[in-house]
Formats: structure tokens, sequence, C-alpha cells
């Protein structure tokens, strides 16, 4: 009866069929989300936070960002302990924990997964190549001192707790299954071409299947070493259509929607059956320059851009659901945050500062965008600004490849765009993200750094990002971030955050136990109260 159910509701979500039942079955969930960025389900080589939320059912890491607070948690390790030099991290992994497959989950599994995607050097790698790690060095890096013990030794001085929310994240610190996936090892490539369509993790779920850009089936894992899921299945729907999910939901056809538009999410505020709930995401919506262009080398020319976005406008009229006013370079509420300074649409104050600069009569200038919501929208309210000092911006809209593409190549003028790190609670994700920068030449190549994409390079701040994150005196720590803000603030970065994101789902409220952040969030707690 089960499998007919599910087959029920895949064929009349496949199809568009009307509903054969008024709401979707107790114990299996039904989500809709977007799936254009899951290109596949290997760990090592993913990309974005769709396929981070997916892989965080099937797969388990060390330990785990708490979704309430972001504190680190106990996963498969079920303590840790940091050697006083700060140089090595060492973990008690829990005992008779079990893969999908049966194996036992050892420390040789967490090596051999940390020193495979060293080896495949996809775009999970850079999380541990950022911090100094290299697979020549694996041996030393990732050691299983035996079954239940592992041992990474750090490459160099670094923020120990940094380096475990990185291991707290699936991609660069998912546990696989060595034996199951060398056994379908095919020409030497540890793995990576089963596992695109398959599964060899810990978690509660395993992937039954994945249709591209159509559904995803996960199966409850009979196995799990925790508390068993009440779903014993979660079919995950690409449904791009922001109306469709909300028509769907409306009726009952789908439990959870991910990714609705804010005029279908405005649509729902009061619904009796359905709950909105928004939370703090990660990064910001931001207006970019690139230094290669002379005109914002100019300290003053920067100085008026940030004074001709509407932060109030923007974000009252265009960011509700997708974010929240912020002008820091830090997420909200991480280690030495200072408020915001306050910045306003100031035209006349903007005005007198690009006369200064030498552009009495503004200039023109072209200003890329994705062209979807909300930075289309966004875009056009800066570009109204803007040309109220004289600054004629054409806009140049595309997809994600045609818009960053030219950021990654260094090849822009202006860009309204999203991005500045933030996925683990600590201000050198941040900064590292938006503008460190350890070498400005073309061929370093460091797309990773949007400092780098903006072409901005400053060897002080460099130091300076460098000594907070190997400050040991907490209080001393704090003062030093605040240092760096401030810093930032009076030398005016190319890049001006103007909103921070936040995540929206939209869910049946008798779901109970929905994460909405897709960082963190999990099905394994899912009830529905029926």
């Amino acid at each position: 009866m089960k499998h007919f159910l599910l087959s029920a509701a895949l064929g009349a979500l496949c199809l568009g069929a009307a509903p054969v039942w008024a709401e979707t079955p107790a114990n299996q969930l039904i989500v809709a989300t977007t799936m254009n960025n899951i290109l596949t389900l290997d760990p090592a080589a993913i990309t974005g936070r769709d396929t981070v939320q997916v892989l965080n059912n099937i797969y388990d890491t060390l330990i785990v960002q708490s979704p309430d607070d972001r504190s680190i948690q106990p996963r498969m390790a079920e303590s840790w302990e940091v050697a006083e030099d700060r140089m090595s991290i060492r973990f008690t992994l829990r005992e008779g924990a079990t893969f999908a497959s049966g194996n036992p989950v050892t420390a040789q599994d967490v090596a051999w997964s940390l020193t495979r995607l060293m080896q495949l050097n996809q775009a999970q790698s850079s999380f541990l190549k950022s911090r100094g790690f290299s697979l020549e060095e694996a041996d030393k890096h990732f050691v299983a001192e035996d079954e239940r013990t592992f041992v990474i030794n750090l490459p160099q001085p670094d923020d120990p707790q940094l380096l475990m929310m990185v291991l707290g994240q699936n991609g660069p610190g998912s546990i696989l299954d060595r034996e199951t996936v060398m056994a379908n090892e095919r020409d030497g490539d540890m793995g990576a071409a089963w596992l695109t369509l398959n599964s060899a993790g810990s978690g509660p779920y395993t992937l039954t299947q994945w249709s591209s850009n159509d559904f995803i089936i996960l199966t409850r894992n009979e196995g799990y070493w925790g508390a068993a899921p009440e779903m014993a299945r979660v079919l995950m729907r690409h449904l791009p259509e922001s109306q469709t999910q909300r028509l769907m939901l409306e009726r009952g056809d789908i439990d959870v929607a991910y990714t609705m538009q804010a005029p279908d999410l405005a649509a729902l505020e009061g619904h009796d059956d359905i709950t909105l709930e928004s939370v703090p995401g990660s990064g910001f919506y931001y207006l970019a320059m690139s230094l290669k262009d002379e005109r914002f080398t100019n300290k003053k020319v920067r100085e008026a851009l940030r004074l001709l976005i509407d932060y109030e406008g923007i974000n009252s009229a265009i960011m509700r659901y997708y974010g929240q006013p912020h002008q820091r370079p830090l997420s909200s509420g991480v280690i030495g945050e200072l408020p915001d300074p306050g910045y306003t649409l100031d035209v006349e104050a903007a005005k007198a500062l690009l006369a200064e600069a030498g552009y009495p009569d503004g200039f023109n200038v072209s200003l890329r965008v994705l062209s979807e919501a909300p930075f289309a929208n966004a875009a056009t309210a800066i570009q109204n600004t803007l040309a109220q000092a004289g600054i004629n911006a054409e806009i140049i809209s595309g997809s994600g490849d045609q818009i960053y593409g030219a950021m990654r190549e260094r090849n822009f003028e202006l860009l309204v765009g999203r991005g500045g790190g933030g996925q683990h609670p600590h201000p050198d994700s941040n900064l590292r993200a938006l503008a460190y920068n350890p070498d400005n030449s073309d061929e370093a190549r460091l797309t990773n750094y949007q400092g780098w994409r903006t072409s901005f390079y400053d060897p002080q701040l460099n130091e300076m990002i460098e000594t907070a994150l190997l400050e040991r005196d907490s209080e001393q720590q704090v003062a030093l971030y605040q240092e760096i803000q401030t810093y930032m603030d009076e030398i005016v970065m190319p890049i001006l955050p103007f909103s921070e994101v936040v995540d929206t789902a939209a869910y049946r409220s008798d779901v109970e136990g929905i994460i909405v952040s897709p960082w963190v969030s999990r099905f394994e707690e899912v009830t529905k109260n029926r």
C-alpha cells in the first residue's frame, strides 16, 4: 500500500493531475523546491545549498550545527578534543554506527573521505585547500588512530572552531562508505560516476531515485544508528514555478514549499492551514564595483555610490521574504558584529562627492544582474537612484553563468549580486569571501574570493583578518573584528551590502519539525499531526 501511495503521488505531481486524496500520505513528506543547481549527488562535486539540503538526509558529518543557534553538536563523533596548541582535533566516533550498506562506520572511512575530497580536487575541496590542506600531505592531515579515533592535524595555525564548522557541512564533511564506493569505481574515478546517482552514507535516508530536474526520492534507512524517522519516504519535486508551488500547497498536494517567490508568499499570509517561516540565511545582497575600472578606484566615487542606494526603500518594497536591512560585512549574530552604520539615500551628498572626484555630470556604466527576483527589482531601484546623481546605468541581465561568470572573469563594471560567506557562523567566513585577497594577479584565479573578483587588494586588511583569526583571547578577538569592520567602512569597500539574506519556507500547519535553512535542513524529525 505504501508503494502504491508513493507511485500515485509521483504520478499526480509529474502529470499535473488532480490529487486523488485530500492530503498527502501520513508517513510521506512531499517537498517542492527547484533543482536547477543539482547537477550531481557526489558530495565532493556538489555546488550550492540546494544539494546540501539533499545530502543532509543521506550522509553524516562528524559534527553538525544546531538549526536553533548554530552551535556545534555531536553527530557521528560523540566527543572531540582540541589540542592545547590548537594544531589538531581528536574525534571519538560513536560506537556501533553503520552505513546503509551494513558496513561499520570507522575512522578509516572518515580519513578516506577527506583524502578522496582532496584527490578529486573538485568544488568542495576549496573549503580545505583555502585552509592549507593538500593532497600531498593528506596522510599526515587525516589520521585514523584506531576504528573509532580520527585525528585531523592542521597544516597551519587556524581557529579550530572554524575548521569544525567546515567539517560539519555536507560536501566537505560528508562521511562516505569507502568499501561501497570503491566497489563501484570505474577507471580510477573513485566512484564519482556511480555517486552521481547513488548514495553511500549513514544518514537517516538513502537515495532511491533521482531524475534530473524532476524529482528525488529518499527512503528511510532501516539500519540508521539514530531514532527512526517517522517519514518512511521523502519525495522532493522540482517545481520551478512559484505559483504552482502555492496552488499545490493550498490544495494539500505538497507539504512544504522551499522556493516560492514573494507575491505568492504574501498571498498565503494569514492562511489558516499554512505556516510561513523566515530564518537568517547566509551572505548578503550587495552592489559591487570593479576596481579594474579606474573610476571606482577613487574612494569618493565609492562613497557616492554608497549614498545612492535606497536601503530603506529596497528592503521594505522588494526584499520582503528575501532579506533584511544590513550594511555590515559580518553576518548577524557572529562575534564582534558592530551595529549598522546607518547609511541612507543622500543624492545631494553623492553629487558633491562625484564633483570632487571629477565627475560633476556623472558617467555612463553597465550594471549586471540576474534576471530573477529579487535581483532584477533591486537593480532597477539602484539604477533609478544612480540616475538622480547623473550616473546612467545600463542594466545587463542574464543567468548565473552570464552574470557571475563575468564577475569571476573580472570583466564587469557594476553588479547586483548575492554572496559573502556566512555558511559558517564565524566572522572569518564572511571576511574571506568578501575582502581577503592574497594575490590580485589575473593568473591567480582566486574566484572563490569576491575580493579578487572585484580586483580589491589591501595587504593591511589581509593581515588584520589573519591576526584576528588566530587571536586566542576571546575579548581581544572581538575587538580585532570590530576594528576590521571600522577599517573596511573607512576605506569604502567595493562591495556594498544593502540586505542580509533570509530563507523563507511555507508548509502545511499540521507538519511539524520543518527546518527552513537548507544548510542545516534535515527531515528526520518531521512529523504530521494527523
